[in-house]
């Protein structure tokens, strides 16, 4: 469990198994990729995690954890592991837990027999990075029973078509970060904004393209100013207005 985590729109990451694959092309400058190797570990090598399996039944405090952020919760390689991982979510229905996959397709499969319209502490997610990724993956996580499905288009690599958000609680945007980022330019954003406001979406701006995106957490309006957008589905909270940030 990650406690300190850098990731904006949640409060710890939960790793109980470690690295994944390359299945498109938002994977192409993924972090996990970059640190684990930096640690010596080889990314593709599915493995499960020796010391923080169970992280989550020691921390009390109610928390939005991004469970597994280094590799993917429904690959098929951890199938033998997700039983267990099912069980520590039902024992602590204090925490949110965002489960965030590239792989809608093995979700239904994979769900405990006693999910039915999805367990309450759960939301479950697709990443979107360009309007192929778009139609593949978001009709298939709309088709699964869920408390809250989110989309995390980051990072957003081409402008997208025009957006479905049936049945849809969240959306997260951003662009890529570190060396050898991707440009996104803020015009992409702007229609995924107006079709969240649209259809009562909540809407959350994670970071510009930028090699440090800490520095890059305001939208640019088309008439020069700026303003933050934060917002979850739990704890709706009123967009920051910033005028004229140069």
């Amino acid at each position: 469990m990650g406690l300190n985590t850098n990731i904006s729109w949640c409060g710890a990451t939960w790793n109980a198994w470690y690295g994944c694959r390359h299945v498109s092309e938002g994977c192409d400058r993924c972090y996990m990729f970059r640190d684990m190797a930096r640690y010596g570990w080889d990314p593709t090598q599915i493995q499960r995690s020796k010391t923080r399996f169970d992280a989550p039944l020691k921390l009390h405090k109610p928390t939005r954890i991004f469970t597994c952020s280094w590799s993917d919760f429904f690959i098929q390689d951890a199938d033998a592991w997700r039983p267990e991982a099912w069980e520590i979510i039902r024992q602590t229905p204090q925490h949110t837990y965002l489960i965030l996959t590239k792989r809608p397709q093995l979700i239904r499969s994979r769900l405990p027999e006693d999910w039915g319209e999805g367990y309450p502490n759960v939301w479950l997610g697709v990443s979107v990075e360009n309007p192929q990724m778009q139609a593949n993956r978001t009709p298939l996580l709309q088709q699964i029973p869920a408390v809250h499905r989110f989309l995390s288009i980051e990072p957003l690599l081409e402008p997208l078509d025009p957006l479905d958000l049936t049945g849809l609680s969240w959306v997260i945007v951003g662009g890529e970060s570190g060396p050898g980022y991707r440009p996104m330019p803020h015009a992409w954003v702007w229609p995924i904004l107006e079709a969240c406001q649209q259809h009562d979406v909540v809407f959350f701006f994670k970071q510009s393209a930028a090699l440090q995106p800490e520095t890059g957490t305001a939208l640019q309006h088309p008439d020069g100013s700026y303003w933050y957008h934060h917002e979850w589905p739990d704890e709706r909270r009123a967009p920051i207005a910033v005028a004229a940030l140069v």
